[in-house]
């Protein structure tokens, strides 16, 4: 990955290379060193199933917001809800609430606690439990439940 990103940001160029496969030896031994591996185990199937979720939640959510926006009266009720998250603070819950975001109609804009502060387009449509089914996919794709 980081000689991936070494030949974006630096070309092509076939001098360059053994420069970029030192660089990313270097990068990829610093990486390790600093912050090892933990025990978490990726689980195919979950992350199959958590990727089924996620594209079929965005293919309805992203018809919602386009046949809103083409009405003429828009139908909306905007607001915030707050959705309680079970994943502790730190990397697996940054990386759940960027997962989040993607998501269209929806946006996470901060923490209350341990919830999940969200902006909808409209607060009536099950955001938050939508966001739990997802949550609990993700951490069962990670081994954390």
């Amino acid at each position: 990955m980081f000689f991936a990103f070494w030949l974006a940001i630096s070309g092509w160029k076939a001098a360059d290379l053994p420069v970029g496969l030192a660089a990313a030896a270097a990068a990829a031994w610093t990486s390790l060193a600093l912050s090892p591996p933990t025990g978490a185990r990726l689980r195919l199937n979950a992350l199959t199933e958590l990727m089924l979720h996620f594209f079929r939640g965005s293919r309805v959510a992203g018809f919602d917001v386009a046949g809103r926006a083409l009405r003429r009266d828009l139908d909306l009720d905007p607001g915030f809800i707050s959705a309680p998250l079970r994943l502790p603070a730190g990397n697996a819950r940054n990386a759940f609430c960027a997962l989040a975001s993607l998501a269209p109609g929806s946006l996470p804009v901060g923490m209350d606690g341990d919830a999940l502060l969200i902006h909808c387009l409209d607060v009536s449509q099950p955001v938050g439990r939508d966001l739990v089914a997802q949550e609990t996919l993700f951490m069962r794709t990670f081994g954390d439940e």
